[in-house]
């Protein structure tokens, strides 16, 4: 048989549900721990940017509204699809440096994570909130509530470090505009293929790869951004982003490095919660 051509795929922005390519037109190489080409990935521009904080925006009133319960089937759902799909991610994480066991660990623990904050969708207000005791013949309640579109700057670990910084942000209510791992981006891709044919509404998560040093000043002075991760940004980026996003007085989280490979805990779900307290008058 005559020799064929090789089908190389093509790997896309994920914005409001769709898989668009940059509106510059621009990739850059993706490279394995040897530094062989592997694939080119689409180089978001700031364009991309304002399109993906409007998707983000456009679903929140959807995604906040939904019942915390249905948040959690939603998030249970994106694991058993990480689940179908083990192996491509082993092989993806394989190109960064790791051994399939190192890659088989990691893949496992990234959709661990998914089920854990899947269980905390419907126990957060309850962990949260509370009814305070006040004086004279009234309720008062403190609830939590998403603060809105939250932009994630990921940490270069590719798939666990994504998870660990998407999944709090989204399960309380809140939308997500994520720049993926410079380096190593084919499984943030993939995990948007993912995000896309489960039952995640389009805008929950969009997915922009490219530089971060282009990307994430734009997310952090975007004025239409609530919140901000910094998890993934270079330490000497953060001054800089931090004096950005108190433009819109952003809440602001940058955990040190490393710190989200540890066992999770609320302090990522919360760090994009406000709290809304509430008098009701007893008997009415």
């Amino acid at each position: 048989m005559p020799d064929r051509l090789s089908v190389r795929k093509t790997y896309k922005l994920y914005i409001g549900g769709a898989f668009p390519r940059s509106e510059s037109g621009r990739t850059y190489p993706v490279n394995d721990a040897k530094g062989n080409f592997v694939a080119n990935a689409s180089q978001a521009s700031r364009k991309d940017v304002r399109d993906a904080v409007v998707a983000a925006r456009t679903a929140f009133g959807g995604w906040s509204s939904r019942t915390a319960y249905n948040r959690g089937q939603v998030l249970y759902r994106i694991a058993e699809m990480l689940e179908g799909r083990r192996a491509q991610f082993v092989d993806e994480l394989r190109l960064t440096g790791l051994s399939k066991p190192q890659a088989a660990a990691e893949t496992d623990a990234a959709i661990d994570r998914w089920v854990w904050y899947a269980g905390w969708a419907d126990k957060l207000a309850a962990v949260t909130g509370a009814v305070n005791p006040v004086s004279g013949p009234f309720f008062n309640f403190s609830t939590p509530e998403p603060a809105g579109v939250v932009a994630v700057v990921a940490p270069d670990s590719p798939l666990l470090g994504l998870v660990s910084t998407v999944a709090p942000a989204i399960v309380s209510g809140n939308t997500a505009v994520v720049v993926a791992s410079e380096p190593a981006p084919l499984p943030a891709v993939t995990l948007a293929e993912v995000l896309a044919t489960s039952d995640l509404p389009g805008g929950v998560v969009n997915i922009l790869t490219g530089r971060r040093a282009e990307l994430a000043p734009w997310l952090a002075s975007h004025m239409d951004v609530n919140a901000i991760d910094l998890t993934g940004a270079a330490d000497e980026d953060v001054r800089a982003l931090q004096e950005a996003a108190a433009g819109n007085l952003k809440r602001v989280l940058h955990t040190a490095s490393g710190d989200w490979t540890v066992t999770p805990g609320t302090g990522r779900m919360t760090a994009f919660l406000e709290t809304k307290t509430v008098w009701h008058p007893v008997g009415i």
